[in-house]
Formats: structure tokens, C-alpha cells, sequence
């Protein structure tokens, strides 16, 4: 399928709020039919949100810490439970119309998941792939490279991935129990790949990979 691509980087960090607005915005487009199915890609500043049936015993700071450190907290209306977004991570929100035939919220995830592999092995990570226990892109059961938490309304879905591209986006993840899974540590494809690797080559990657991805 060929998705319209909407690429913030160049606009800096987006603010998250700032993003679900948009977010809500295309759903409403895409739902009336206005506009194609849609990728926005962009970076966070620092930012901890957690979905609807979250444990706070996973958010690891009090709020007055969490804002003493410069990072937003922030209930979203996604599922999964708490993740961290900030600089060095690329975020994907598909805006995506799941048709008669499509409408299978599993197989989509998969898809989703399968895309980021993709773009993984491209980069120079080709064992990425996923675990039984939890959703995302992992590397062997204790590397966790993307996260993912979505939510479809009248069958448009939004929310999306977060996936590591550099080491500064290691700083924060200290302060949750990330997607609430004890005991993982969070790994970037700079590490994995053994070289630099930019958020904006991870957003040309991903562009063609989402550009391959079937959900029929």
C-alpha cells in the first residue's frame, strides 16, 4: 500500500499534545474520506505517556520529579501502558483506514511490527523481530528496540511506534518500567547496528518500508 508520508523532523520537536491533536484532526479526515492513509513521523522532546489501563507503580517518579527533570506526563487515550518519547527516537502515527476485509486490530500490529524489522535489517540490524510475551520489535528477549500502542476509532487507527535510533535517547528510560515489562533494557540501532545511525535515515527507511506494507 503507498501511504501519503508527513514528516516533521525538519520542524524540530513536536510537543505531544501537539501531535494528538493532528492526530485526531486526520482521523476525522481520513474517516470522511478527505485525505489517504498516512504516516506523520517526528521526534518528542521529553515526554512519558501512559494508556488507559496502565500501572502506576511502572511510572517511577513522583509528578513533581518528573517535571523537575524536564519531561511531560501525559494520560493518553492509547492502549499499552507507559513509554518514553524523546530526542533520538523516531515516533510513527499511521492514520490508517483498516477496510472490509482488514478490520483485524492483531493482524495490524503484526504488520506494524514486521515493518519495523524491515527497516532494522536495512540499517544493519538484520535479528530484530518479536517476543510471545509483549508487542514491539525486540532483540532476543531482553533488547527492546520499538515500542508500540495503538487505538482505532470507527476503524481509522492512530497512536503508533516509537522506535530507538540514537543513544540520547537512553537518558530518560530510567524513570518507567518501559510498556511495564520488569527487567528489559532498552537498546538503539546505533548500538545494534555498530554505527551511527541518524533519526532521519531511520524516517527514510521507514517510509520505504510502510510504502511495502500489506495489511490484506
Amino acid at each position: 500500500m503507498v501511504f501519503e508520508t508527513l514528516n516533521l523532523l525538519p520542524h524540530g520537536l513536536i510537543p505531544y499534545r501537539d501531535a494528538w491533536e493532528l492526530q485526531r484532526e486526520m482521523v476525522d479526515r481520513r474517516q470522511k474520506g478527505d485525505i489517504p492513509d498516512t504516516l506523520i513521523l517526528l521526534e518528542h522532546p521529553p515526554t512519558v505517556t501512559y494508556g488507559k489501563t496502565a500501572n502506576p507503580a511502572n511510572r517511577l517518579l513522583t509528578e513533581a520529579e518528573y517535571a523537575e527533570r524536564g519531561i511531560e506526563l501525559i494520560a493518553t487515550d492509547r492502549g499499552g501502558d507507559v513509554t518514553y518519547h524523546g530526542p533520538g527516537q523516531l515516533v510513527g502515527y499511521p492514520i490508517v483506514h483498516l477496510g472490509e476485509g482488514n478490520r483485524d486490530l492483531h493482524r495490524y500490529v503484526r504488520a506494524l511490527e514486521e515493518a519495523l524489522i524491515h527497516v532494522a535489517a536495512s540499517l544493519g540490524v538484520p535479528h530484530a523481530g518479536r517476543v510471545d510475551f509483549h508487542a514491539g520489535v525486540w532483540v532476543g528477549e531482553d533488547g527492546y528496540l520499538a515500542a508500540l500502542g495503538v487505538r482505532v476509532t470507527r476503524w481509522v487507527t492512530h497512536h503508533g511506534f516509537a522506535l530507538n535510533v540514537t543513544e540520547e535517547v537512553r537518558e530518560n528510560f530510567g524513570t518507567i518500567i518501559p510498556c511495564g515489562v520488569p527487567g528489559k533494557r532498552i537498546v538503539t540501532l546505533t548500538e545494534l547496528a555498530n554505527r551511527p545511525v541518524s533519526v532521519a535515515e531511520a524516517a527514510e527507511s521507514t517510509i520505504r518500508a510502510f510504502d511495502a506494507l500489506s495489511l490484506s
